[in-house]
């Protein structure tokens, strides 16, 4: 049983209609990719764990697969730049703009940055330069991403989450529009840099997203201020800490912000592959409507399970991750 198989016959237990299938090309799709650094090749290792050497990814976007062997070269023919080098990691966002990570074992001295600058310049790429408490940039070290069509500049950095499949991101995000009817405030939980409720916010009167990751909170609130956007709130919450709010904890974190004074009709989560915890459950089953972002089907079957008196409404999966396991859902479930 394959895993588009699998997937269906778990939601089919709680949904009867046709379930549509996105598909994504099986190459050229990443635009962010991670690999380790040795012996003068970028590392991956096999599902044995077997080491893998490569020069190039065809999985990456054709920007970063081009990238690829030009930057080795660079590398490879400076000490000063290999030496302790263990990871490279590769994001491009949708002008081909492409941000790397050296990530480094030892302090960053004058001799590294300026190697970094030359060939920062040369090749047309932004640098990071990482060690242990230490970071240099050869430019911005955050990563503009226009997503034109839904009027949305979204920010992301070398250690924020952000959608890696260049073709579906954008239709995932569509297709998460295009479920809300009757809309009037949105509460979004592991909101991230603002991917699904940024682009929401002329459907909605408010919005308050939280998110307990610094670097994403970092970005929501670039994407913020650069667009000058009223009716967005958020706080650096975990999903968890949520809970307690609405249990009537007390943040500072909060900074004037008062759940009273908003009036949800949906409510948006986007969990890890763990899914929702038990707490969080409790939370959202308050709400008549819950956009459910999943990326692991199984633990979805299980929230949905406890989920009691709510009924899948929509539903669609994208195969984000082609030659893998892995599967991502858009949903809507509503109270019945």
């Amino acid at each position: 049983m394959n895993k588009y198989q699998k997937a269906t016959s778990f939601i089919e237990k709680y949904y009867k209609n046709n379930i549509v299938i996105n598909l994504s090309p099986s190459y050229g799709y990443r635009s962010r990719c991670e690999f380790g650094y040795k012996n003068n090749f970028y590392t991956m290792c096999s599902p044995s764990g077997d080491i893998i050497y490569l020069d190039t990814f065809r999985v990456a976007r054709p920007s970063i697969q081009a990238l690829m062997p030009k930057l080795l070269n660079h590398i490879n023919k400076s000490n000063v730049l290999k030496t302790k080098l263990f990871q490279i990691n590769f994001r491009s966002n949708r002008k081909n703009r492409i941000l790397v990570s050296l990530i480094y074992h030892k302090l960053l001295d004058d001799e590294i940055k300026d190697l970094a600058d030359i060939i920062a310049n040369i090749l047309n790429i932004s640098i990071n330069l990482r060690s242990k408490n230490n970071l240099y940039s050869t430019h911005s070290d955050l990563l503009e991403d226009d997503i034109e069509h839904l009027e949305t500049i979204l920010y992301q950095t070398d250690q924020s989450f952000y959608q890696p499949n260049h073709f579906h991101m954008p239709e995932m995000i569509t297709k998460a529009i295009s479920y809300v009817k009757d809309p009037k405030d949105l509460l979004e939980l592991y909101c991230g840099s603002g991917t699904f409720s940024l682009p929401m916010r002329k459907l909605f009167n408010k919005i308050f997203a939280t998110e307990n990751n610094r670097q994403s909170i970092r970005c929501l609130n670039k994407s913020i201020n650069e667009q000058n956007i009223k009716n967005f709130f958020h706080a650096r919450l975990s999903a968890e800490e949520v809970s307690e709010l609405f249990a009537g904890r007390v943040f500072k974190r909060l900074k004037g912000i008062k759940i009273s004074d908003f009036n949800f009709s949906h409510v948006l989560v986007d969990p890890p592959r763990a899914g929702l915890d038990k707490d969080v459950i409790r939370l959202i089953s308050k709400f008549k409507n819950i956009i459910y972002i999943s990326c692991n089907y199984e633990t979805y079957e299980r929230d949905v399970k406890n989920l009691k008196g709510f009924t899948i409404k929509n539903i669609e999966i994208f195969d984000q991750f082609p030659n893998t396991k892995h599967l991502e859902i858009v949903s809507l479930l509503s109270r019945n």
